[in-house]
């Protein structure tokens, strides 16, 4: 399940993404792009990044899947 932290939190948001199941992140990318569209100025002004960063996590998590033992 994912975590609350407050705006004014120093916890980065790499961090952040890490405590969020695949779903999870799959709907915060999906609604911050949605958000990203319909404002004129970025929802997410502390992170310009993240995309990149919540990309990043998704190819990271998809790479230790497919180089676990079988």
């Amino acid at each position: 399940m994912g975590q609350f932290f407050p705006p004014d939190s120093h916890y980065p948001l790499e961090d952040q993404v890490k405590t969020l199941a695949d779903d999870e992140l799959l709907d915060f990318w999906e609604e911050a792009q949605l958000l990203d569209r319909n404002a004129s100025v970025s929802c997410l002004p502390n992170h310009p990044h993240y995309e990149r960063i919540i990309l990043q996590e998704l190819m990271l998590r998809s790479y230790m899947r497919g180089a676990r033992p079988r």
